[in-house]
């Protein structure tokens, strides 16, 4: 019926944002426990498993493996790393270049996506598996390359406390050379997190100190859900 599938379409757009919800809410926990190396492995890993599982739903007859590939989609792309990571092993000079290329590859991906989706290319009634699946693709190639990168080193001083480990790993970044300010600065940061409480989720609602940016974001956040981006 028209109805039923009117929802099905619907739950498989927005299922995407509830996987995002639930992995957003999770991130701080698991990139303390664990570093942000370990959980991107982690994520692509699982984003690999979501491309196989959705590129299978044709072959499977199956609506629910698209809907479960979206999900976990949604984890692993919602799991804010990419930018942590990317800003805080390159060299000061160049962090905020690298932390504005996460946003950039973001809207390309999204282009290239809508481009394969022509029924031209990759919309097509035979290759539409293909263009689920290719979500993967970028995945497997960051499994293969990330194990040869060092942890982050601001994660290696700041959490481990492994000072030998965290100079080892910006000399593996950046070469040999005086580095002694980029340590500094992150042995501020960490006296300054130190004196500071890192509020939870409904703390920071109760705050009346960030209310009017929170409210800010908020509805900057919702006009972006709500212009139907997530439809396109």
């Amino acid at each position: 019926q028209q109805d039923n599938l009117l929802l099905l379409w619907s739950l498989t757009v927005s299922i995407f944002g509830i996987g995002g919800l639930l992995g957003s809410s999770g991130s701080r926990y698991l990139t303390v426990k664990f570093g942000k190396k370990k959980c991107l492995l982690c994520n692509n890993v699982l984003m690999i498993v979501a491309a196989s599982v959705m590129g299978c739903s044709k072959i499977s007859q199956s609506f629910e493996m698209i809907l479960i590939g979206r999900f976990m989609c949604g984890v692993s792309l919602c799991v804010p790393l990419h930018h942590q990571y990317v800003g805080e092993i390159s060299p000061r000079k160049l962090r905020g270049f690298a932390n504005s290329t996460s946003s950039f590859f973001w809207t390309l991906g999204k282009a290239i996506g809508q481009i394969s989706g022509q029924r031209e290319l990759l919309g097509s009634q035979a290759l539409w598996p293909v263009l689920m699946a290719s979500c993967g693709l970028p995945a497997l190639v960051q499994l293969v390359t990330l194990p040869f990168f060092p942890e982050s080193p601001p994660y290696l001083l700041m959490q481990k406390g492994d000072q030998e480990g965290c100079k080892k790993a910006i000399r593996q970044l950046w070469g040999e050379g005086q580095h002694q300010a980029e340590i500094d600065d992150i042995m501020k940061e960490k006296a300054t997190m130190k004196n500071t409480k890192i509020l939870s989720v409904l703390e920071l609602v109760k705050e009346p100190a960030f209310r009017w940016q929170l409210y800010m974001i908020v509805t900057l956040t919702a006009t972006i859900q709500l212009c139907g981006i997530n439809a396109v």
